[in-house]
């Protein structure tokens, strides 16, 4: 009987015990907090399905009008999602910026994506399977933009945001494809890319039209070698062959380096690209 009996505790307190909280874990187990919803959205162009996450501001839910969208290379929940939603959201909150939706693509392989193809053997060396930016551009502007313009009240104003290999896809799309989108922010851009022929070609394409309306941020930190002959290349093209109606602007910050700079160059980039409107 007593035996029982100490069977019988020894089953409720183990019970009891697996139905606490661990002792690490408060009491009350709080709510989630959520930023945005992630999606899978299917792309024949690319042979399946990419993960995409909508960040959308405060004021979306009680307002009537429509917003800009900001899409974000490399825009996963352990990429740069979290930061670049949080400097949109601060910089509208505190009056410095419109409210706007951000749009973040998860990377695959983003050497793969980012990157045009490169005949350099350093190149193919280091990302040997690089090459699809053509691809992946057709899948943003044919089947993601009318998959996000569907869902949500947008203005039809769109920016493409991108830091490193990101910025030189950016990079590429503003120069060859300027269509796509409307404005175009490129930190750090790695443009010793094919021995920097981007760079190497951006007075001949911007000579071919299609910039009226267009806008174009490019940053930099304290990168010397190639990172920084490509984009001063490609910014005394700009000078010398801008065409008339692209509103371009350089932002060298001497005091960041490559693994700092996307912060605070992004949140430039916003305040100067999305200010709010003159009442």
């Amino acid at each position: 009987m007593i035996k029982r009996q100490l069977l019988w505790a020894t089953l409720a307190w183990t019970l009891s015990a697996e139905a606490r909280p661990p002792t690490n874990t408060p009491a009350d187990s709080g709510r989630p907090v959520v930023i945005g919803r992630s999606y899978t959205v299917p792309s024949k162009i690319l042979g399946g399905k990419r993960r995409v996450n909508v960040y959308l501001p405060p004021g979306y839910a009680d307002a009537k009008r429509s917003f800009p969208v900001l899409y974000l290379l490399d825009g996963g929940e352990a990429e740069d999602f979290h930061h670049i939603t949080g400097l949109a959201q601060v910089a509208a909150f505190n009056g410095k910026t419109q409210e706007m939706i951000v749009v973040g693509i998860e990377g695959v392989d983003r050497k793969h994506d980012l990157t045009h193809p490169s005949k350099v053997p350093r190149d193919l060396e280091l990302l040997p399977t690089s090459g699809g930016s053509a691809a992946y551009r057709r899948f943003l502007v044919e089947e993601l933009k009318p998959w996000v313009a569907a869902r949500y009240r947008t203005s039809g104003r769109t920016a493409l945001i991108g830091e490193s290999l990101a910025g030189l896809f950016v990079t590429e799309t503003f120069l060859r494809a300027p269509g796509s989108f409307d404005d175009y922010i490129a930190v750090s851009p790695s443009l010793w890319w094919e021995d920097e022929a981007l760079s190497k070609e951006a007075a001949a394409d911007l000579r071919s039209g299609g910039f009226r309306g267009r806008r174009l941020y490019l940053g930099i930190g304290n990168e010397g070698g190639e990172m920084r002959t490509g984009i001063d290349r490609l910014v005394q093209a700009l000078k010398d062959d801008g065409p008339d109606g692209l509103d371009w602007r350089f932002d060298p910050r001497p005091d960041e380096r490559h693994d700092t700079i996307y912060h605070p160059a992004a949140l430039a980039a916003i305040r100067a690209l999305f200010p709010v409107p003159d009442k």
